[in-house]
């Protein structure tokens, strides 16, 4: 069947503008992988350019001056993520479940409770000593996933998704004998995909970028995640530029404006390619979550 000529005038002008949003998008990172592989004197002469003038990889070689130890914090960075992104999932989805059903007599009273935390809190004091003297989680991996496993805006979302699943299907399954938890895992959860695709990533990329937890709860160097081992090193290279500057030595600039953009690809590289997987259930769940409740 032949297009319609408006539809094909349509379908041009919408490609060719959707071109060149996504081209902007696209150049500021091509700007970070240029800038970080650029010798820093030209950075402070001329500034950032997408093609780089004078290539040069310091930066690059600063941060994998020390393999093993960003591997560990890779390791560190990786397995905090992926145990608190399923906890948190499991967790966000049990509560949105519970506060969706409309047989829970309570389920106001504890929506209240959970919308309260968001408008009032107790401040990082109290949180700092309920994790350090009563829970004991001072240097533990523990201190880095349970800051952030749970998060009320997530439940809200998740719960407004989940309200939007017929009640039909477990009242059904309830006159079949199945319980809540039956219910849960084989109906609700698998219909839940576009809302967990989403949540999890949003849970996953606050792991990711952490590094606030790791500063006031790990002493240990051996328990850095990746992003406050390589904050600690940019701390080191600004402070020798700083005291070199200071006491009139002249010595070769280190490479903390590059080694910033560098950090950008390290860090953000492995998280950009998890995006395509999600892509479908994640453009579906905020549409579906945003309209329905």
């Amino acid at each position: 069947m032949k297009m319609p000529k408006d539809r094909f005038v349509f379908n041009i002008i919408g490609y060719f503008y959707i071109s060149i949003f996504s081209l902007f998008c696209l150049i500021p990172f091509i700007m970070v992988i240029s800038g970080s592989i650029t010798n820093q004197n030209e950075i402070i002469k001329n500034g950032y350019n997408i093609i780089p003038s004078e290539i040069s990889f310091e930066a690059y070689k600063i941060v994998f001056k020390s393999p093993d130890s960003i591997l560990r914090s890779y390791g560190i960075t990786i397995f905090v993520t992926v145990i608190g992104t399923i906890i948190g999932l499991l967790f966000t989805s049990m509560a949105a479940y519970v506060l969706s059903c409309k047989e829970f007599k309570y389920r106001n009273y504890f929506s209240f409770f959970f919308y309260f935390t968001t408008v009032f809190s107790g401040g990082i004091v109290p949180w700092y000593i309920v994790m350090v003297r009563y829970l004991n989680l001072k240097n533990t991996v523990l201190a880095l996933i349970l800051p952030l496993l749970l998060n009320v805006f997530y439940i809200i979302i998740m719960k407004t998704f989940m309200k939007s699943i017929p009640d039909a299907i477990g009242e059904s399954a309830k006159m079949d004998g199945a319980g809540d938890f039956r219910i849960f895992f084989s109906l609700i959860l698998p219909l839940s995909k576009p809302a967990l695709a989403t949540i999890g990533l949003f849970i996953a990329l606050n792991y990711w970028n952490d590094w606030f937890n790791t500063m006031l709860f790990i002493d240990n160097d051996k328990l850095y995640n990746l992003q406050y081992f390589l904050y600690q090193i940019l701390s080191k290279l600004d402070f020798m530029n700083a005291a070199a500057s200071q006491a009139g030595v002249s010595v070769p600039s280190m490479p903390s404006e590059s080694f910033k953009l560098a950090m950008t690809v390290v860090v953000t590289g492995p998280i950009v390619f998890l995006y395509p997987f999600v892509q479908k259930y994640f453009i579906r769940g905020i549409t579906v979550g945003s309209v329905k409740g």
